[in-house]
């Protein structure tokens, strides 16, 4: 069996509230590979890791993320809403995959990865998210690493998968099973698969052999992969 790539989904969030530095850290602590992280910006441009467009269910504030100042965030939050550069920071020499909730322009894209480019991290982040996206992040940078979101059996059409040119397909897990995997892997594709929690449906995904599993329990599948 080869060696999958256990990806913390937005840290450790059954523990640690998701998205942030103490969930990121606690994930790495117990074994992730990578990190899995959403990145939005707030008002004045400042990517900040937030997957809702607004502060209420983390935070309770019916505030949407757009209207909002960086510094108007870290008030609400009491600082506990990193920005991506403290993010990257905390996640030193580990891998981050960069999920893209609601980002549709190239411009917002350049921003976030100016921000990484900064950071000296562009060598360790990838990105994930639909076909929008990526396509943003494919004409914002030719070399970027991109595992393009899919939710549908069917395949990607070749002249998306021309414009995009990910590595990965990033499937929901329920759609997998081994043919579905030797698919990805004959057209010359890696496979990611998000977010199987129980132990039952990382067994059979890691059986399928798929590449790399994106979970809120990474403790769990760095357990099960070392069976």
């Amino acid at each position: 069996m080869q060696t999958v790539t256990a990806v913390a989904h937005r840290g450790d969030p059954y523990r640690v509230r998701e998205n942030t530095i103490a969930s990121l850290r606690s994930a790495l602590d117990r074994g992730a590979d990578a990190v899995e992280i959403d990145v939005r910006l707030t008002r004045d441009g400042v990517p900040v890791l937030l997957h809702d467009d607004s502060l209420k269910r983390l935070w309770g504030h019916e505030r949407p993320l757009r209207s909002l100042s960086a510094e108007e965030v870290r008030g609400l939050t009491d600082g506990r809403v990193p920005t991506l550069a403290d993010a990257l920071a905390a996640t030193a020499g580990s891998r981050v995959m960069v999920d893209l909730p609601g980002v549709r322009e190239v411009r917002t894209v350049r921003r976030i990865m100016d921000v990484i480019r900064d950071c000296g991290a562009a060598d360790r982040v990838y990105y994930c998210a639909g076909a929008e996206a990526m396509l943003a992040v494919r004409a914002a940078d030719p070399a970027a690493e991109i595992a393009l979101t899919w939710t549908t059996l069917a395949p990607p059409r070749a002249g998306l998968l021309a414009a995009v040119r990910p590595r990965w397909l990033n499937y929901r897990f329920g759609l997998v099973d081994r043919e579905l995997a030797a698919r990805v892997h004959r057209d010359g594709l890696l496979l990611s698969v998000w977010t199987p929690d129980t132990a039952r449906s990382l067994r059979r995904l890691l059986r399928a052999g798929v590449d790399s599993i994106t979970t809120n329990r990474v403790d769990l599948l760095c357990a099960l992969r070392e069976r």
